[in-house]
């Protein structure tokens, strides 16, 4: 069989059932009532990951190195390593907007490596001498997934925080710091949501269960004259009590708590990982370089990128943070593992320059 034929087919195999994944995802997202719809999304996701997996083995078989040696084989190991997080994640949560948030990163990256990329840069090629290493399989391998479960956590992070729109969600028991995970399947495990207003450093209520809230009593409240006048309280809007912010429905006050659980585990499947791999990569640069460390621009941003990761996972573990800060804090991580992974070799030089753009 040709090798290259096959590749070929596969890759615009993975682009068109990603493609195709993603649309159901996001249709399912909207019409939650069509039948199988979430079997059948679930099922594209895993035939991506075996076309790509088929893919990546026939590369490893034509070339006789481990397939992550030029970009388009990394690009296509990480979408490998996304898909597969996704499969994890999806089973953990039960939640069709895990797909809705990763297919569309998992389509993009394959059809810009499939069909952007130029022919040249897809062909395999003989490694460099610094790349005839056990070392690659290592460091790479790990590095990468690093990446891919890094970015499922990041996206379910931005998810969270369209799904509560931004608001201040503080939830209970998504922290390890704070009681560990509710269980799903207890039916007498009660929601503790608390929505909380910007810049209210009170202790959160919890919501109203009607659309008013009665105040009962006076307020005394200097008029600038020097006189007191008395206010009587009202029964006023629960959405005035809470500075005009609408309330979020139960449904998606329980997605938000998933979305939040899951983000945080894949989080913290993926930082162990990355801390691996960058030891790794500092044995490696020793053996081959005679130095651990040289401040390259991939080896500062991948100290980036553990940084902003480990404050993410010190913020949620010591300080109990829950909700939308944390959010905002792996969003931020997002956009550093892709200039970490993607965005140095495009605009810089360094030793981790070879087999891409420079």
């Amino acid at each position: 069989m040709d090798l290259v034929a096959l590749q070929n087919g596969l890759d615009n195999i993975s682009f068109f059932v990603l493609f195709v994944t993603m649309l159901m995802y996001w249709v399912g997202a909207a019409f939650g009532s069509i039948p199988y719809l979430s079997a059948l999304s679930t099922a594209g996701m895993a035939i991506a990951n075996l076309c790509i997996a088929a893919l990546l083995g026939a590369r490893w078989l034509e070339a006789g190195y481990f397939p992550l040696s030029n970009l388009y084989e990394s690009l296509f190991f990480l979408t490998w390593g996304i898909t597969t997080v996704h499969l994890i994640a999806e089973n953990m949560s039960r939640s069709r907007l895990v797909g809705v948030a990763t297919a569309p990163v998992a389509m993009a990256i394959t059809a810009f490596a499939a069909l952007t990329l130029p022919s040249e840069m897809q062909h395999s090629e003989p490694l460099v001498p610094a790349l005839k290493s056990n070392w690659l399989m290592m460091h790479v391998s790990v590095m990468m997934l690093s990446y891919a479960a890094l970015m499922v956590g990041s996206l379910l992070a931005i998810a969270f925080l369209v799904v509560t729109r931004g608001q201040n969600i503080e939830l209970r028991g998504s922290s390890v710091g704070t009681g560990g995970y509710r269980s799903k399947d207890d039916a007498t495990a009660q929601p503790s949501y608390r929505l909380q207003r910007n810049g209210d450093n009170q202790k959160p209520q919890p919501q109203p269960t009607s659309n008013t809230s009665t105040a009962i009593g006076s307020v005394a409240q200097n008029n600038g004259a020097g006189n007191t006048a008395v206010l009587n309280l009202v029964t006023t809007p629960a959405s005035s009590v809470l500075g005009a912010i609408p309330i979020l429905s139960p449904q998606r006050l329980s997605l938000a708590d998933t979305l939040d659980n899951i983000s945080y585990r894949v989080i913290g499947l993926g930082f162990p990982l990355l801390t691996i791999g960058i030891i790794a990569g500092a044995v490696w640069a020793n053996e081959a370089w005679g130095s651990y460390w040289s401040w390259d621009p991939k080896e500062t941003w991948a100290l980036i990128t553990w940084l902003v990761f480990a404050a993410y996972l010190h913020a949620r573990i010591t300080r109990g943070w829950q909700g939308r800060r944390p959010a905002i804090l792996a969003a931020t991580g997002f956009v550093v593992v892709w200039i970490c992974y993607l965005g140095v070799n495009l605009l810089g030089k360094g030793l981790h320059s070879y087999g891409w753009f420079f």
